[in-house]
């Protein structure tokens, strides 16, 4: 009456499907780029350093440095100091340096100092923007506009010359 049975009716796991269904789920899902989330740098960190991403970014922190990315957002508390170059970026914080990207929107209380180069600009009520202003077909590739600072530095008569070119040595 109470034996034990060895016997069972199929000697295949049950759990070996689920498993495999499981590994293939995960594999889809790291390979599709669509569904990533964007990378954030929180309010309470502090970048020394280029930032690099394939994706998508949100800035809330402070970058001392370059950012590149596909579509880049900088938060209200957002700081960089630093090239920013993405297809699309959206200021609401503070850049001290040139952006370059095909769709630019500075947000309300956005303050950007530096030179932008892009496709499409976007400035909204009391944004502020202190720089040059460049369009381009595409402001990835292109130079950008050179700083007024720059230009006064390039164009400044060298020692013992005088401006216009005229020199100052008796000939």
């Amino acid at each position: 009456m109470f034996t034990k049975n060895n016997k069972t009716p199929d000697n295949t796991p049950v759990e070996a499907p689920k498993v495999a269904l499981a590994q293939d789920a995960i594999r889809g899902a790291a390979t599709k780029t669509a569904a990533r989330a964007a990378s954030i740098i929180c309010a309470d960190m502090k970048i020394n350093g280029s930032v690099i991403s394939e994706g998508s970014l949100q800035i809330d922190g402070i970058i001392d440095g370059d950012v590149s990315a596909t579509d880049i957002t900088i938060g209200a508390s957002g700081q960089i100091t630093g090239e920013v170059k993405a297809e699309v970026v959206k200021v609401k914080g503070k850049i001290r340096g040139s952006i370059r990207a095909r769709k630019v929107e500075l947000e309300t209380g956005a303050h950007v100092k530096g030179d932008i180069v892009h496709s499409s600009l976007q400035i909204q009520s009391n944004a502020v923007f202190e720089g040059q202003v460049k369009h381009a077909d595409d402001p990835l590739r292109e130079t950008g506009p050179v700083a007024a600072t720059e230009a006064r530095t390039m164009n400044a008569p060298s020692p013992g010359q005088a401006a216009f070119g005229i020199s100052s040595q008796p000939s």
